[in-house]
C-alpha cells in the first residue's frame, strides 16, 4: 500500500502558518495531487461559513484547531454555499460534451474550495481535536503505517474513513454468493450489471486459461474463476490494486486457481496465451486529475486502446477477447461507436456478439443531475472480440 512518505528523490511539499505568534511547518499530503496551499490561517469555532468560504475560494487553507464535529458542519455549510442555485450557470450547454466539461470544471473547483479545511495529523495519525475520531485503522488502510505528521484535508480524511468502512464490510457479489472487500483507491465493484453479463457470456471451449486485465479488487477474475475457468491470471499495475486484489482471492479461498500478476497490461508470455481474456478499462477518455481517478478516466483511451492492440498477440487460436465497456462516453460526445469499432477491426479482430444490459445505478433516475440525459441513455456492453480469420 501506499504509505505517506514521497518517494526518495521528490521532496516532499511544506506549508507554513503562524500560530501563537511563531512561524510553523509541516508536511502536506493530499491523494489527489493538490499542491499544498501557499496561505494557511487558522480557524476555529468562532468562524462563520461565509467567512470560511471567502478564503477558502480566495485560496487561503483553514487550519482548524475547534471541535472536529463542527469543522464537518462548516464543510457542509461550505458546500451549500458552493451549490448554491443562483451560482449554477444560467445557460444551458449547447452540447452534451459541454456539459460533461462543465461538470468536471465545477466538480473540480468544488474539490478545491473544499479541500481548503485542513487539520494536522500527528504520529501515529492522531487527530488533537475535541470530539475527533480515532482515524487510525483507516488511515493505516490507505496510507500505510504512520511516520510523521502531516497537514491533510478534512475532505479526504472523511473519505478514507468511508472507503475504510466499505472495506471493512464488503460489497455483496450474488454472482459469486460472496463479498468483495475494496481497498482506499481501488475501484469498488457497485454496479452490478456489468458483473452480470461476464457471468451470463458463454465461454469459449476450452476456457483452460483465462486473462483478467486491469483486475483492481478482484471481482472478475473471481467471477471467472467461479465459473470454472481452470487458471485465471489477474494483472494490475497499481501496488494498492494488487494488495486488494490479493486479499479478496484469499478470502475467497481462490488462491490455487487465481493468480495476481503486477503488469502494466498482459502477463509475460511465460504465462502462454488464453482462451480468454477480460478487461473492464476506464470508460470515459479524459485525463484523470488524480490517481484517484484513473479507474474512471482513461486518457486518450490508453488502456482500452493497449487492450484491443494486444489481444491478437495474447489469445489462443479460438479464444475471445471480452472488452467490457459502457457507451456513457458516446452519449458525451467523447467518443463515437465508429471510431470503437475502426480500433476493433484495425487490431486484427472480429466482433463476435455484443450483449448489452441498460444501466441500473441511482444516478440514472436523478433529472437534477446535469448529465441525466446521457446516464438515462446509457448501456453496458460485453463486446466478445476474436482474432480475425
Amino acid at each position: 500500500m501506499n504509505n505517506t512518505s514521497a518517494p526518495s528523490n521528490i521532496t516532499p511539499q511544506t506549508v507554513s502558518w503562524t500560530e501563537a505568534n511563531q512561524t510553523k511547518t509541516a508536511r502536506w499530503h493530499a491523494e489527489n495531487g493538490a499542491s499544498a496551499p501557499k496561505r494557511m490561517q487558522i480557524a476555529t469555532d468562532t468562524m462563520k461559513a461565509d467567512a470560511a468560504y471567502k478564503l477558502c475560494c480566495e485560496g487561503t487553507a483553514l487550519l482548524w484547531r475547534g471541535d472536529f464535529q463542527n469543522a464537518k458542519l462548516l464543510m457542509q455549510a461550505l458546500s451549500r454555499r458552493i451549490d448554491r442555485p443562483h451560482k449554477k450557470p444560467k445557460k444551458t450547454p449547447a452540447s452534451m460534451t459541454e456539459a460533461f466539461h462543465l461538470h468536471r470544471q465545477a466538480q473540480s473547483q468544488k474539490a478545491r474550495i473544499l479541500g481548503m479545511l485542513v487539520i494536522e495529523m500527528g504520529v501515529g495519525y492522531n487527530i488533537n481535536l475535541r470530539r475527533a475520531p480515532d482515524v487510525k485503522a483507516a488511515c493505516e488502510h490507505a496510507y500505510g503505517k504512520s511516520t510523521h505528521g502531516f497537514i491533510v484535508s478534512l475532505r479526504e480524511i472523511l473519505g478514507l474513513v468511508g472507503a475504510y468502512e466499505w472495506s471493512k464490510n464488503g460489497v455483496d457479489i450474488s454472482v459469486i454468493n460472496n463479498k468483495i472487500y475494496p481497498s482506499y483507491g481501488v475501484f469498488s465493484p457497485i454496479r452490478g450489471e456489468y458483473l452480470d453479463l461476464v457471468d451470463i457470456a458463454p465461454l469459449p471451449s476450452p476456457c483452460n486459461l483465462a486473462f483478467d486485465i486491469g483486475t483492481g479488487t478482484g471481482v472478475l477474475a473471481a467471477i471467472l474463476a467461479n465459473r470454472g475457468v481452470k487458471k485465471v491470471i489477474a494483472t494490475d499495475n497499481s501496488k494498492r490494486a494488487l494488495d486488494c486484489a490479493q486479499k479478496n482471492i484469499t478470502l475467497l479461498e481462490m488462491k490455487n486457481t487465481v493468480t495476481v500478476v503486477e503488469a502494466d497490461l498482459f502477463p509475460d508470455a511465460i504465462h502462454g496465451k488464453a482462451d480468454l481474456i477480460v478487461c473492464n478499462p476506464p470508460w470515459l477518455p479524459a485525463h484523470p486529475s488524480s490517481a484517484l481517478e484513473s479507474a474512471i478516466y482513461d486518457d486518450k483511451s490508453k488502456m482500452l486502446k493497449g487492450f484491443l492492440n494486444g489481444l491478437a498477440a495474447h489469445l489462443s487460436k479460438d479464444g475471445e477477447g471480452w472488452l467490457i465497456l459502457s457507451d456513457f462516453a458516446e452519449h458525451l460526445g467523447l467518443r463515437t461507436r465508429e471510431e470503437l469499432l475502426n480500433w476493433i477491426g484495425a487490431a486484427g479482430l472480429n466482433v463476435l456478439e455484443r450483449i448489452d444490459v441498460k444501466a441500473k445505478h441511482s444516478k440514472v433516475l436523478d433529472a437534477s443531475d446535469p448529465l441525466h440525459a446521457a446516464r438515462k441513455a446509457e448501456v453496458t456492453s460485453l463486446w466478445r472480440l476474436a482474432i480475425q480469420p
